[in-house]
């Protein structure tokens, strides 16, 4: 559902999402930053895709030289212009993940978490080829997806932003096995291993490897070779 995070689930909105989160969510969140931070050194060009009003980026903005936000809401970015106002090394811009402007070569870590390539409703064989290509030889792409683990939790968070009036109705035929489904057409999926490497598979110059964090996330860490 193409554009869901451009109107109905932008700025103020998408910020109630993470105010209303019940506590193991929270350590999800804590737990998925600690990690990312763990791969970024104080030299590194880091890119957020899918920065949304910018959550992450003070943490990362700590630990980088300098941090790329990307969205496609001009609404999100508008705050998130106010969020990050005090911080001077990072800058966010309008742009689609599967079509960036910026150089080949440019980052040295791209991240794209909380479930982006899922998140986005693009072509996801286009979002990680475009991530490659725009990350420096030697450099670190970072996904994230939800692990099973913590399906109940991540359950009832969509429960609480459905009640909140933040996304649609929670459809619970449908709902299950690590996808989401709401009655206004918004769907959560969650992305396994075997579909990683799939995307992937055909991909040269990189190496792909996967790492379960806290019992509640699932990153895919590809490391685009040198040379």
């Amino acid at each position: 559902m193409a554009g869901y995070y451009d109107k109905t689930l932008s700025a103020q909105r998408l910020k109630q999402c993470y105010q209303i989160a019940p506590p193991r969510i929270v350590q999800y969140f804590n737990a998925e930053i600690e990690f990312v931070l763990n791969h970024i050194h104080r030299k590194d060009i880091v890119l957020d895709v899918g920065c949304g009003y910018g959550r992450i980026i003070p943490y990362l903005a700590e630990k980088a030289r300098f941090v790329y936000g990307i969205d496609t809401s001009l609404s999100s970015l508008l705050l998130g212009k106010e969020y990050l106002k005090y911080i001077p090394n990072c800058m966010l811009q309008q742009m689609n993940a599967v079509d960036m402007t910026f150089s080949r070569g440019s980052m040295d870590v791209v991240l794209c978490i909380q479930n982006g390539l899922s998140a986005f409703h693009e072509d996801q064989r286009s979002l990680v080829r475009e991530s490659i290509r725009v990350t420096k030889p030697g450099g670190t792409i970072l996904f994230s997806t939800y692990s099973l683990k913590i399906w109940d939790s991540r359950l009832e968070w969509f429960k609480l932003q459905s009640e909140a009036g933040l996304i649609g109705e929670i459809d619970e035929e449908k709902t299950g096995n690590g996808v989401i489904v709401c009655k206004d057409g918004f769907t959560a999926t969650t992305i396994l291993p075997d579909h990683f490497r799939e995307l992937t598979k055909r991909l040269h110059g990189i190496t792909v490897t996967s790492e379960e964090v806290d019992g509640s996330c699932v990153f895919y860490m590809i490391r685009k070779r040198s040379g």
